[in-house]
């Protein structure tokens, strides 16, 4: 909203000061200023009014060393973590761009589903909170609209290597380009639909969904569709189970995602920048660049509320956070064609996952052949497991954010490891 009418204000009445508006490093700045100042500030208040309305957290004993201690720890703080991107995303990204506008749908739809589970939780006090079937189903659904929508969508396009030179355009899309952009730039005018995603590790790095489907025959490109949204449905209700099981020590999730984050920043940049997506030798996708200020709000909003879930967590972000934190990283890797990137870069995510579907299989299959059932861990997720193994939860959190920085470093030097 600002960045309109800030334009406008350096259009009609050329203001000086007003077209810095128009760069998105500034208000990529300005929506981690805004994140962090909401979290801060009304992350005090909004505590105080959970801990008025006794919405505590219902813990279950498990054995674990200080987990009784967190009863009553007020719950659903997830409610800061989504004001805290939506309003500066609001305020400083152009709302009319297609990616933006996926994003906050994400964010609130996956946020609502949380809320509801949470609600259920601590008012309705049934610990088992809203079922898994209806979780799954709002998950699938909100993967067919981002499916749909990229699919389908005229505004979704890439820009492919050609013969012709990019000149320095002085349309809108200058400020999705920023300051950065060049002659230098090989890539076609023409602006293409295309199923094509990122490979990490490979010279030639794009794949096309559609070649999935060639068995079909000529004009097999046609129901690429078929391939590519259940592929969307999979990766968003994966990544967001998986930070939903993450979020189980103080400051773990939250963190994790705020590395996640950055690193999806990075990626978004150089992505919509025709200089370095040209010497980078990646994928140009046009109006991407403005994904940049949403990316640097949800940090801005995962470092503001660590502020107050670093261990001893004064609040937890309930599933009304983690499911809505792990559908933005999936949705926003997806948008910018980095998705087959995720086992790396949401490596803690991924592990965490990986263990629990692990330790029920096993645990299912050896009770069935042997008649009792047996574990590969003392307890799943992994954290859980380091915890029995008499690890302070400080130190494994720890431990995980400094994996999670190393998984973030790789991710990014993969844009020329090939």
């Amino acid at each position: 909203m600002l960045y309109y009418l800030f334009e406008y204000l350096d259009k009609a009445f050329d203001i000086p000061g007003t077209g810095v508006f128009q760069y998105i490093s500034f208000r990529a700045g300005m929506a981690v200023i805004f994140s962090l100042f909401i979290t801060m500030i009304s992350g005090r208040r909004i505590i105080r009014l959970l801990q008025k309305k006794q919405v505590g957290e219902e813990v279950r004993n498990l054995g674990l060393e200080g987990q009784m201690k967190k009863q009553g720890t007020p719950t659903m703080g997830g409610i800061i973590i989504i004001a805290a991107i939506v309003i500066p995303t609001l305020l400083f990204a152009r709302i009319d761009n297609i990616y933006i506008i996926l994003m906050l749908v994400s964010t609130i739809w996956l946020g609502i589903i949380g809320f509801i589970d949470d609600y259920i939780k601590v008012f309705k006090k049934d610990k088992k909170g809203l079922h898994g079937k209806f979780k799954i189903l709002g998950q699938i659904t909100l993967g067919i609209i981002v499916g749909v929508t990229l699919y389908f969508n005229d505004s979704v396009v890439i820009r492919e290597k050609g013969q012709e030179n990019l000149a320095f355009e002085t349309t809108s899309e200058i400020l999705v380009i920023d300051d950065a952009a060049s002659p230098a730039a090989t890539f076609s005018r023409e602006s293409v639909k295309s199923t094509k995603t990122t490979i990490p590790f490979f010279k030639n790095n794009e794949f096309d969904y559609a070649v999935l489907l060639r068995f079909l025959g000529e004009g097999y490109t046609k129901w690429a569709f078929l391939i590519f949204i259940p592929i969307v449905i999979l990766i968003i209700t994966a990544v967001s189970n998986g930070a939903n099981i993450t979020d189980g020590l103080d400051g773990l999730a939250t963190g994790t995602s705020a590395i996640i984050g950055v690193t999806l920043g990075v990626l978004a940049y150089v992505s919509g920048n025709t200089v370095f997506a040209n010497y980078l030798n990646i994928m140009y996708i046009p109006m991407t660049g403005e994904l940049v200020i949403f990316i640097a709000a949800f940090v801005g909003a995962c470092i503001g509320f660590l502020w107050y879930n670093t261990y001893p967590a004064q609040v937890f972000m309930g599933d009304t956070g983690s499911l809505a934190l792990g559908g933005i990283i999936a949705v926003f890797a997806i948008v910018i064609r980095k998705e087959l990137l995720i086992p790396v870069l949401c490596g803690v995510f991924f592990m965490e996952n990986l263990s629990v579907v692990m330790q029920v299989s096993w645990f299912k299959y050896t009770k069935r052949r042997f008649g009792e059932g047996r574990r590969i861990f003392k307890m799943a997720p992994l954290h859980h497991h380091y915890q029995l193994m008499g690890y302070h939860e400080a130190k494994i959190v720890q431990r995980f954010l400094i994996v999670g920085i190393i998984l973030a470093v790789f991710s990014v030097i993969t844009l020329k490891l090939r």
